[in-house]
């Protein structure tokens, strides 16, 4: 990933304000807590702003000092978590030498997730996001020390799994909330929700390697021991690189932030996303092309086979879509406006399930991979539902649409790629892939169509 060349000045001028907040400031100066007490620092941080937001492209948010911050805390949050599910999986493997438990470890990964975006959602805004942001690593890290303990059981090793996966959708949403805080609700929030993609679909890659690196030199408890030390410094950079801002929501709207009043909230404030048809248009627009994406995606070890490969040959299976993903997010990004990518959302969020037909015609591996990078770069379509979801959100419930949304399509992912699985036991990849992309195309169609009905996608402004 490069930084690069600015485009047109095209950036919202919108600035994100939180609910409670005494005073709006400019993003630049937000991001500069120094400035927030300095009134004349204040000054000189808010003309800054100004040329900062006249930029568009991945150095304009990098210029902002507080997504700097954000941006090394998910990276090293992002290593963490691949480094637990690796060294996790192989140590219950050596414990066991069941692999069903060991692969239980990256399927619970991603069905505790569902948990986290029902019961826990409304914690992104009944409380202030720094403070959700660092207890989120904490608690993960926390759990990742516990697996490093000698003779921990393997079923306590896999319910501490589960309680650092019923985390992240928590994290991921308020994170998400707040750039909004960071980079105002404009082109710069996009930016930077891209950066954030790729640095995940990056994470995997680099950290699959790190791990197996580190997995060949010393024992899976203490690559967990690196992951805790990764959790926690997520956590340290999260607490003195961004400001401490206020809740968006109080307990006044249910009554309190006990546990059953938490979980209540949690569960209304999903309804109420629901019951609103544009936001619910965007949620199911959001989920459907990744549910179908990843259906080859979970086959591939099994295609690898069909086809003689090695473990080199799954590899570079296995790094061909974020490869994908990561080039085509980081161009779009850089070299289209917010018109541009707005217009590429409905044909990239179609394209991107079209390459799993390919898969009829039995590829050999080159074109294997070049049918899953053709895949990777329908990722793309987020650009613009990233924008048209934060302008169809009220502010003060924002992380917990962003907490939903992020919960919604992990679960969606993990039960594709289990029934995916479960269908291929019975019938021949070269069917169930291109099928997953048949039906994939059709549910797709529909969900472009429900958004279509709702608005016609452009934000005010653009």
């Amino acid at each position: 990933m490069t930084a690069a060349h600015p485009g047109p000045a095209e950036a919202d001028p919108t600035v994100a304000c939180p609910g409670q907040a005494a005073a709006c400031v400019p993003p630049a100066t937000a991001a500069d807590p120094a400035a927030a007490a300095d009134p004349a620092a204040a000054a000189g941080s808010a003309g800054r702003g100004s040329r900062v937001r006249a930029r568009t492209g991945y150095r304009a948010v990098f210029a902002v000092r507080e997504f700097r911050y954000v941006f090394a805390a998910h990276l090293l949050s992002t290593l963490g978590v691949v480094l637990c599910e690796i060294a996790l999986s192989v140590l219950i493997y050596r414990t066991t030498g069941s692999p069903l438990l060991s692969a239980l470890t990256f399927a619970l990964g991603l069905l505790p997730y569902v948990v986290g975006g029902t019961l826990l959602s409304a914690v992104a805004d009944r409380f202030p996001a720094r403070r959700v942001l660092v207890v989120c690593d904490v608690l993960c890290a926390g759990c990742a020390a516990g697996m490093v303990v000698p003779g921990t059981p393997v079923a306590a090793l896999l319910v501490l799994r589960c309680l650092t996966a019923a985390l992240a959708p928590v994290f991921a949403g308020t994170r998400a909330a707040t750039l909004g805080d960071i980079l105002g609700e404009g082109d710069l929030f996009v930016t930077g929700r891209s950066v954030i993609r790729m640095v995940s679909q990056s994470g995997q890659l680099v950290g699959f390697g790190v791990g197996g690196l580190l997995l060949a030199a010393v024992s899976p408890r203490a690559v967990l021991a690196v992951t805790v030390a990764t959790f926690l410094c997520s956590a340290l950079l999260l607490r003195v690189g961004t400001l401490d801002r206020p809740a968006r929501r109080t307990g006044k709207d249910g009554g309190g932030t006990g546990q059953g009043a938490l979980f209540g909230a949690s569960l209304r404030g999903a309804r109420s996303l629901f019951a609103d048809r544009r936001i619910r248009a965007l949620l199911v627009f959001a989920w459907l092309p990744p549910m179908f994406v990843v259906v080859p995606e979970a086959l591939l070890t099994a295609y690898a086979d069909s086809l003689g490969l090695g473990p080199a040959g799954l590899g570079l299976l296995m790094c061909s879509m974020p490869v994908g993903a990561v080039l085509a997010e980081s161009l779009a990004g850089s070299l289209l406006g917010p018109r541009g990518r707005a217009r590429l959302t409905f044909p990239m969020a179609v394209f991107t399930v079209l390459p799993a037909l390919g898969f009829a015609a039995r590829p050999s591996l080159g074109w294997a991979v070049v049918l899953l990078v053709l895949t990777g770069t329908g990722i793309t379509f987020n650009l613009g539902l990233d924008r048209w979801f934060v302008a169809a959100v009220p502010e003060e419930r924002r992380g917990q649409a962003m907490t939903v949304m992020q919960a919604g399509l992990m679960t969606a992912m993990g039960l594709s790629m289990a029934l995916a699985g479960a269908v291929a036991e019975f019938v021949p990849l070269h069917v169930v892939m291109p099928a997953g992309g048949a039906l994939g195309l059709v549910c797709v169609l529909l969900a472009v169509l429900a958004v279509r009905r709702t608005g016609d996608g452009v934000p005010p402004g653009d």
